[in-house]
């Protein structure tokens, strides 16, 4: 059965504080060993991800900003993805709705509710609370369908949701930042749509194998058949009752590595 990865990036391939991925160098050679698609599911742009693809050296399909949409290299091992919308150097399937729909609602409460989002944000604002390089901030604010945002008191979070629902939209946290996005996207809506496509590319079932280190990779985690949880930069897991979940001894990209060996 062919194996397919889905994995996070900050905290999880990445790690949280200085976003290395040198300690997944022995599982990264066994992925490549084995032709194991690797598909990075991220809240990042899509510029961040083809820069981090060209460090690791992959050109897989990959999801972004929170599952809003999957991504496919044209001439991807050969086949034929025509029948999804055609997009520069790719064929897209989106899920999330547009970046000008989540600013609307995002400028209409952030001064009601303390918001302050990446629109907003200098570029010295955003390397301070990320630790980005200037360079790898400004391509975090090149943004197509979601934004992050901090916001002033957690006590308003559920009050906050409502309104996004009733735009069509909602919120979701990652390790550093809550994301306003699209009602219909999530991860895991998007891994079961890139598994999906893989299956009938591939004519035969794949095994799916996800990792994910915050709250936003739940829906990846449910929806893969080997879910793993990466122990986050404080040492905890994601609060995920699952069965079939596993979890890493340890952070970040040591813990990534880890648990690849265990499962490809």
């Amino acid at each position: 059965m062919k194996t397919i990865v889905f994995t996070d990036l900050d905290g999880t391939f990445l790690n949280h504080d200085d976003y290395s991925f040198a300690a997944s160098k022995a599982a990264l050679e066994q992925i490549f060993k084995n032709e194991i698609p690797l598909v990075f599911t991220t809240s990042k742009t899509k510029i961040e991800v083809e820069l981090l693809q060209q460090k690791v050296g992959v050109a897989e399909p990959f999801i972004v900003e929170n599952g809003a949409a999957l991504f496919i290299p044209k001439n991807y091992k050969g086949f034929d993805f025509s029948f999804l919308e055609a997009f520069e150097a790719y064929y897209i399937l989106q899920l999330g709705v547009s970046y000008k729909q989540v600013l609307t609602f995002y400028e209409y409460h952030k001064k009601e509710f303390g918001l302050l989002g990446f629109s907003d944000m200098t570029v010295e604002k955003v390397m301070e609370l990320t630790g980005l390089s200037e360079e790898n901030a400004k391509t975090a604010q090149q943004r197509n369908f979601t934004e992050p945002f901090v916001l002033e008191k957690d006590s308003d979070l559920q009050r906050l949701e409502k309104l996004a629902e009733m735009q069509g939209l909602k919120i979701t946290k990652g390790g550093r930042f809550y994301h306003l996005i699209g009602e219909n996207q999530d991860k895991g809506r998007a891994v079961e749509m890139c598994v999906a496509i893989f299956e009938e590319m591939y004519q035969e079932e794949v095994k799916s194998i996800g990792l994910g280190d915050g709250e936003n990779d739940i829906p990846l985690l449910n929806s893969v058949n080997i879910p793993i949880a990466i122990q986050n930069h404080k040492g905890e897991y994601v609060n995920l009752m699952n069965a079939k979940l596993q979890k890493s001894s340890f952070k970040g990209a040591k813990g990534w590595n880890e648990m690849i060996l265990k499962n490809v």
